[in-house]
């Protein structure tokens, strides 16, 4: 049996469409969250190039994630491999993720993402790679008894945006997502200037955005311990301006002074449901758009968005 699936599998994957960067993967014990990440990362082709920086020594460990990322990403552009992201699933499946479950496609690529930078060992390409993808904002909580405002830098590899049950828009996400929200009640936090818990406002702010900006829609929501998933549309552009992020651009705001732009290069989808759920990814390339379902490649179809990925445009200076 197992032997027939790996024939099919394999037959798919050379039945499917074959570009540069996008090709079929045949689904390993549920990889289909991987699968879906690893089309979006081979398009990233900022990463691979970061990647190819760096040199490994001969007797590195063969679980090492950035090596067996580097390794995945250069054999899917090499058409004579039908599996060319085994030893990738394995070497996750040692160290950070269980084999035969369902994944959070979010929760993947943030550990994907972190133990590269953790495992690489030259410390100027593991912050490249971190600068590719990360998002610097500031939370700020304001004491609302002496106005105090105790501000804290973090940073993010991804934009979490709660979606509202009814019909959404990427703008309307964004907005929400910088509101302020009041802290009253059992919320109160801690003033160092009062001395004591005070009710305050908290919101975040935006400081910087990086070349690669990844977006997710947060359609699983916690509802009294029950998780559901929400299934309500969200349109976003395939291009947008930084400008769409002005009400929550922060004071110390590094970058945003420029009216940047951002287009759309890979969407990863979540289809199903919460118990039963399927990832595929839809990939541009010069050719169009490309739907990448495990081993079929295929044109495009419409599908429920869950990670949305963008790359900010560059600009001649003489302009």
């Amino acid at each position: 049996m197992g032997t027939y699936l790996s024939r099919m599998a394999h037959l798919l994957y050379k039945r499917s469409v074959s570009l540069d960067y996008v090709r079929g993967l045949i689904n390993y014990k549920l990889s289909c969250c991987v699968n879906a990440l690893l089309q979006s990362f081979s398009a990233t082709t900022e990463l691979l190039d970061i990647l190819n920086k760096w040199h490994p020594s001969d007797g590195i460990d063969k679980n090492n994630v950035p090596l067996q990322l580097k390794n995945t990403l250069e054999a899917m552009r090499d058409k004579s491999y039908p599996a060319p992201h085994k030893d990738f699933l394995n070497c996750l499946y040692r160290q950070a993720i269980q084999r035969f479950t369902q994944q959070d496609a979010d929760e993947i690529f943030h550990i994907i993402l972190s133990l590269s930078k953790k495992q690489i060992a030259d410390a100027a390409l593991a912050q490249e790679i971190s600068s590719l993808y990360e998002i610097k904002v500031e939370t700020q909580v304001g004491c609302l008894n002496c106005k105090f405002i105790q501000r804290m830098p973090n940073s993010l590899f991804s934009l979490p945006l709660a979606i509202c049950e009814r019909e959404n828009s990427l703008e309307s996400c964004i907005n929400s997502f910088f509101q302020p929200q009041m802290l009253t009640d059992s919320e109160v936090v801690y003033c160092d200037k009062c001395e004591k818990k005070q009710p305050s406002t908290y919101v975040v702010k935006l400081v910087s955005l990086p070349p690669i900006l990844c977006v997710h829609l947060k359609r699983f929501r916690n509802d009294e311990g029950f998780t559901r998933k929400l299934y309500d549309k969200v349109t976003f552009p395939e291009t947008f301006s930084t400008a769409i992020f002005a009400a929550g651009q922060s004071e110390n705001a590094d970058c945003l002074k420029a009216n940047e732009d951002y287009s759309l290069y890979a969407v990863v989808v979540h289809m199903g449901t919460i118990m039963s759920g399927h990832y595929t990814a839809f990939i541009s390339s010069n050719q169009g758009w490309y739907y990448a379902d495990d081993s079929c490649v295929q044109p495009v179809r419409n599908k429920t968005a869950y990670l949305l990925l963008y790359r900010k445009n560059c600009r001649n200076s003489s302009g």
